[in-house]
């Protein structure tokens, strides 16, 4: 078992800035996947239920740079209290967890 790595994930508000913190990982070899998708959330925040359009970001990254990546999403993030949970990896594909070394590789 493999747990070397871990996909971090978030939501954001607005789709430019999604493929903008999507690319900034990639780019920093801090995720070497990170995959964009729209979703819809349920949510109560300061005590008001909400229901929003969202963009969830799924980066694979190695867990040992989390605080890393969580840095990074902080920094690009609009949201006054920004998701960012890391679920380890357990198990892999082989060839692709050698991938994911070679591209988060600093």
């Amino acid at each position: 078992m493999d747990l070397a790595f871990c996909v971090v994930q978030t939501t954001v508000d607005d789709e430019a800035r999604a493929h903008q913190m999507a690319a900034a990982l990639v780019t920093q070899k801090l995720a070497a996947c990170v995959q964009v998708t729209e979703v819809v959330s349920h949510y109560v925040w300061k005590g008001a239920a909400a229901r929003e359009k969202e963009y969830l970001l799924a980066a694979k990254a190695r867990r040992g740079d989390f605080d890393a990546v969580a840095a990074a999403i902080r920094a690009l993030h609009s949201y006054e209290l920004p998701e960012i949970i890391a679920t380890p990896v357990v198990a892999g594909d082989p060839s692709y967890l050698d991938w994911l070394r070679r591209e988060t590789e600093r």
